[in-house]
């Protein structure tokens, strides 16, 4: 339990100490949205990599090379765990808004750094309502900001990780609609950080690989109206051969 306690005791202090950085990045953003932006994203990204080195696990990064860093770009993963928004989001290179769910947006301070890092909070009961989620998506990836989607929907709580929940296509509009690259996201193990033995947070070994980008327009005419589960057949593929290490 102390791994845990001391999580607890980093990300509330973070955000509660944070009110002032926030007001501080506030009047930065005020000038210079630019700088602002980077300035919120390298702070997080810092407080992250403290909370993963705080659960002790042996985190193995594979192809992060395949990410491009001249245009943004959609990240598409498979979702087994929350520690999967933290050991994505310490290797975005550059602004990277992650779609949440609904629910998280009222929680003060949380939603606050959110919306700074241009995180969008996506409705998963109301069809209008998300799909006006995914194209203030489509807006921020043709303004040079890429989105991170976990298209399952939810956390996969199947005993096994390869029995991926289907992908929910309208994610991969945010791609064919701004013309970004995809970049599939392999994420092993993740589970046994914290899920598999909750509450309790143990030393586990992650590998996340990255996949070479997947152009849309590039593609066969049925693998287009499938991009979806093209998409999922990839990270599947890359998810096999991990397996083996375990």
């Amino acid at each position: 339990m102390f791994r845990f306690i001391l999580v607890c005791i980093v990300v509330v202090g973070f955000l509660i100490l944070s009110i002032p950085i926030l007001l501080v990045e506030w009047v930065i953003g005020k000038f210079n949205r630019r700088a602002k932006d980077i300035s919120s994203l390298r702070i997080v990204q810092a407080v992250f990599r403290c909370v993963l080195k705080i659960t002790g696990s042996d985190i193995q990064i594979i192809g992060h090379e395949n990410v491009p860093h001249d245009t943004a770009v959609l990240y598409i993963g498979n979702h087994r765990s929350f520690f999967d928004i933290l050991l994505t989001y310490v290797l975005c290179p550059d602004l990277t808004g992650y779609v949440a769910k609904k629910e998280m947006e009222p929680i003060p301070l949380l939603s606050s750094w959110m919306k700074y890092l241009h995180c969008l909070f996506l409705d998963r009961k109301d069809i209008k309502a998300g799909m006006k989620t995914i194209l203030t998506a489509i807006d921020e990836a043709k303004n040079g900001v890429s989105i991170c989607i976990f298209p399952e929907g939810t956390r996969n709580k199947n005993e096994s990780e390869l029995d991926m929940l289907p992908f929910h296509e309208g994610s991969f509009k945010i791609a064919t609609k701004s013309g970004c690259p995809i970049i599939p996201m392999a994420i092993t193990n993740s589970a046994e950080i914290f899920e598999a033995h909750f509450p309790k947070i143990k030393p586990a070994k992650v590998i996340v690989e990255y996949g070479k980008p997947i152009y849309p327009d590039q593609l066969s005419k049925e693998d287009k109206k499938r991009l979806g589960a093209y998409t999922q057949e990839t990270i599947l593929n890359m998810l096999k051969k991990h397996r083996e290490d375990f």
